[in-house]
């Protein structure tokens, strides 16, 4: 169980979510990062007194560093990510920061064999071959947070390695946007998308889930994470998300996860495994929880999946050129200079126009995340 905890991206809607986990359990925070939140990270730094606190710019640091005073030590930039994702006292990692961002104190934590409570999918979706040889070297434990992958390794637990199983089923919300046609999509709303039905996160994400694109990484992460081709990973649309994801394994047995919408209870799991601990909050029930039901995604109203999905087959630098572009462009609809249909049109077009490398190392990675995103805005 972890005792000492270092948090990236603390004051995102995960990280807020492991800091009242972490409330409720012996568990010390040590290091804390956050974007450009200076007043949410103050008031963050004086209730859980990390010893390390990071900021993403050097004028949002002095901020800090001027409101908190002597005691806490400030850093700010990627070197304070690794410094925070390396902390010597921390023995779990909370990788809560959103995109690419994550990937280099990913593999720094792991470096220092930390436990990692990985709620980053990009990390594992553009670097996922080198970050999970990495965790194999260096012996480093992986403990997914996304709801989904949570459910897959609870799952699993007990199981007798990957030849046990047949598939992987993810469940999927639907998003805002279940059942609706490209023709009633062209011109959405920024607002409608940021509307989702079941769970609040932030506008990055949300909008992720809208396009469906969400699912899409998922379904690369869990690829990743349990060594499963494409053809063994499957999505289904579940409106209530109280199944979080299945297992079927080859006998023809299907285990599934369920559990009220809620991210802490995936958050609290990786804090305290390989133990569960009593939690306050509200337990499923049964008899009000209403009907579960199912349906496939509608890949031609949603082609961001498709996307993702494609480049999960081509490998190589195709999901890293696939998410920066999605990233990118996800951007510019939350500033509204694009159209809810121009994000998998600026998707497709980096896939096409960006060189493609089939075996990379971490820099040609890097490398292909930022052509990806100069991609989108010369197609803007």
């Amino acid at each position: 169980m972890t005792k000492n905890v270092s948090i990236l991206g603390c004051t995102g809607s995960i990280g807020r979510q492991t800091l009242e986990v972490v409330e409720q359990l012996p568990i010390q925070v040590v290091a804390m990062t956050a974007g450009t939140n200076v007043e949410l990270m103050v008031q963050q730094c004086r209730q859980f007194k990390p010893e390390l606190a990071v900021m993403a710019t050097k004028e949002a640091a002095d901020r800090l560093a001027s409101e908190l005073g002597e005691g806490i030590r400030v850093m700010h930039g990627m070197e304070g990510l690794i410094a925070a994702a390396e902390y010597e006292s921390a023995d779990t990692v909370v990788t809560a920061v959103v995109g690419m961002l994550g990937l280099r104190p990913t593999l720094a934590a792991i470096a220092k064999k930390k436990r990692i409570a990985l709620a980053n999918k990009e990390t594992l979706v553009c670097a996922g071959e080198l970050v999970m040889a990495a965790a194999k070297e260096y012996g480093a434990e992986i403990i997914p947070v996304d709801s989904e992958h949570s459910a897959i390794f609870q799952c699993l637990m007990g199981s007798h390695g990957k030849e046990e199983i047949r598939r992987i089923i993810l469940t999927c919300s639907g998003g805002p946007f279940f059942g609706k046609k490209q023709s009633e999509l062209q011109h959405i709303t920024k607002a409608a998308a940021l509307k989702h039905p079941n769970w609040k996160m932030g506008n990055k994400i949300t909008i992720d889930c809208s396009t469906l694109m969400n699912k899409g990484l998922e379904v690369i992460e869990a690829m990743r994470l349990y060594d499963l081709p494409l053809s063994q990973v499957d999505v289904v649309i579940h409106r209530q998300s109280i199944i979080h994801s299945l297992v079927e394994f080859r006998d023809g047995a299907v285990m599934a996860q369920l559990g009220v919408p809620d991210m802490r209870v995936p958050i609290r799991l990786a804090m305290t495994y390989p133990h569960r601990v009593e939690n306050p909050a509200e337990p499923l029930d049964l008899f009000t929880c209403g009907d579960l039901t199912f349906h496939k995604p509608d890949e031609e109203a949603f082609p961001c999946l498709a996307l993702a999905k494609e480049a999960a087959l081509r490998g190589g630098t195709a999901c890293a050129v696939m998410n920066g572009a999605n990233e990118a462009a996800v951007a510019l609809y939350l500033e509204d200079r694009i159209g809810f249909y121009d994000i998998p049109r600026l998707v497709r077009g980096a896939m096409d126009g960006v060189p493609f490398v089939e075996k990379p190392d971490l820099q040609q990675i890097l490398a292909a995340d930022s052509a990806a995103r100069a991609a989108v805005h010369t197609l803007l």
